[in-house]
């Protein structure tokens, strides 16, 4: 009988960027970029786990707006051929270092990389990745989470109670339609709670939630046992606290583990350094230099000057990190255990992209974590948040307190001077979506589909995403654009229905390109 448990949480997310007009779009790599470096790589080390009898488990939410672009025909074929450029610029790449072995050698290691990601991708799941990410949860080692249906930052759409409400329904019927059954928790867009949520939570059968770690410390009564035990809610939602200490061995970022030395350097890639014509092929279709995957260097310390990567010694730092972080768990419930009642639930929640992406060598660091976790100790075990309340369900009642995660723990990233401007669109549209949904209760077939459209743009506008980007400054351009693109085919479609004079070429268009939630049902915003 282990005496406590380590619940890891990866949180999957993209915004939802599609576009089937034209193929110009760079943002459309952030799907590919994140298929090739975390979601096949994640695959891979669970299946290789399942075949090596090694008994884990692991939490993952998966948003609607990646379950609806990972399922899509048109971005399957573009992301299959984007693995295969990559295969192809790897074997070009064979070639061109033949007569430098270490650069020759980093080059095959790419080239079976990606040849490994193709079978799987391709012939073993036929493109369709939500097949495995099912199978895995019917195999008992995976319990995944639903998700606000566009990631909106519900606190600051509540103004308007049923655009939040309308959130929560749509993500909860993307799960549904996606794993056939429905969900046990939800991961809270941003872990943003207000108490105001539970009512619809549980109308939608959400038992349980996440918060970040002050959600808990802040909460009325006081916690007896802080973020190593759950708390739930007067109105009966069960909410798991970030454990601060095994985060910040991850994501800080003077000592986390993805900093070290020995690791892929993220920001030098061969797409910025190689011969443009020789590049060109790989890069974006806009003709912007762009990442293409293949980096040839470690991170080596802060120096111009980086060493060669060498994947065996990344490999063998992960098996050492992976050991100092069950040391760490071990002592966290070594200190703790005795004074509890329960064995306490050690709650490691990470964006699930951290993990392959930004972090190479994040998912191989899984993979002997969870080994190491069943083979070399008996102290801790992996849970899922379900079977923890299963086997302890008698939990301290707690109100949880207003939070987010972010910078400061509360609403500055998605409200602050560069993005406030959005929310007097999103509150005016989500009152006019509502005052629509009520008062149109017979609808024509056109007035439907049209309605139908509306409630899709409007979620697609609420999106965290849009405000985000623009406090971290990165895309900015396109996260207005979006915002604005969804926010006036909203207006422009509502206008329509007003006046019984809907544009069928105007709302076809709209309705290709942003194709997501087929099954939506306008009348969810009247409520």
């Amino acid at each position: 009988m282990p005496k406590g448990y380590l619940n890891y949480v990866l949180h999957a997310h993209l915004p939802y960027v599609r576009h089937p007009e034209s193929e110009l779009y760079m943002e459309e790599r952030w799907l590919f970029e994140a298929i090739s470096e975390t979601y096949i790589p994640l695959i891979k080390y669970f299946q290789m786990l399942i075949d090596e009898g090694v008994k884990f488990r692991v939490t993952m939410n998966i948003s609607a707006p990646l379950i609806t672009m990972l399922q899509d025909e048109i971005l399957q074929k573009r992301s299959l051929r984007y693995l295969v450029e990559r295969l192809w610029l790897a074997h070009k790449e064979i070639r061109r270092t033949k007569d430098n072995k270490e650069l020759n050698d980093l080059a095959k290691f790419y080239y079976y990389r990606y040849k490994e990601q193709y079978t799987i991708f391709k012939r073993i799941y036929n493109l369709d990745l939500i097949s495995a990410f099912k199978k895995f949860q019917e195999y008992g080692v995976l319990e995944i989470l639903a998700c606000p249906a566009t990631h909106g930052f519900l606190p600051l759409l509540n103004v308007t109670p049923n655009a939040s409400r309308a959130q929560i329904a749509n993500g909860v019927q993307t799960y549904r339609e996606a794993f056939g059954r429905n969900p046990s928790g939800m991961w809270l867009s941003e872990c943003a709670y207000i108490p105001e949520l539970d009512e619809v939570l549980n109308e939608f059968g959400i038992r349980y939630v996440f918060v970040e770690t002050h959600g808990i410390e802040f909460a009325e009564p006081a916690p007896i046992y802080g973020t190593l035990s759950p708390i739930i809610s007067p109105n009966g939602i069960v909410a798991f606290g970030r454990d601060l200490k095994s985060s910040e061995q991850v994501w800080s970022s003077i000592n986390g583990y993805p900093g070290d030395p020995n690791y892929r350097e993220f920001y030098k890639d061969i797409g910025y350094e190689s011969d443009w014509e020789y590049i060109k092929p790989f890069v974006a279709k806009s003709g912007h230099r762009v990442d293409t995957g293949i980096k040839y260097h470690r991170i080596t310390g802060k120096t111009d000057y980086k060493q060669l990567y060498h994947p065996d010694i990344a490999m063998a730092t992960c098996e050492m990190q992976a050991d100092h972080f069950i040391a760490s768990r071990v002592k966290q419930v070594n200190d703790s255990a005795d004074d509890m009642i329960i064995p306490p639930i050690i709650t490691c929640p990470y964006d699930a992209e951290l993990y392959g992406h930004w972090w190479f060598e994040g998912p191989y660091f899984l993979y002997v974590l969870f080994k190491k976790i069943y083979y070399n100790q008996d102290t801790i075990e992996l849970i899922t948040p379900s079977e923890y309340l299963q086997r302890y369900p008698q939990i301290q009642v707690s109100q949880p307190a207003i939070s987010t995660w972010g910078a400061h723990g509360y609403s500055e990233v998605w409200l602050n001077p560069g993005n406030d401007y959005m929310y007097k669109h999103l509150h005016q549209a989500g009152e006019r979506m509502v005052y629509l949904a009520r008062c149109i209760t017979e609808p024509t077939e056109l007035e439907k589909k049209a309605l139908n459209q509306c409630a899709r743009e409007l979620l697609l506008a609420q999106s965290s995403d849009w405000p985000f980007i623009v406090t971290m400054n990165t895309m900015v351009e396109y996260a207005h654009k979006r915002f604005n693109d969804h926010i006036g085919r909203f207006n422009a479609l509502a206008n329509m229905i007003d006046k019984h004079e809907i544009n069928e070429e105007y709302l076809d268009d709209i309705s290709f390109k942003d194709k997501i939630f087929p099954n939506i049902d306008y009348r969810i915003f009247a409520r």
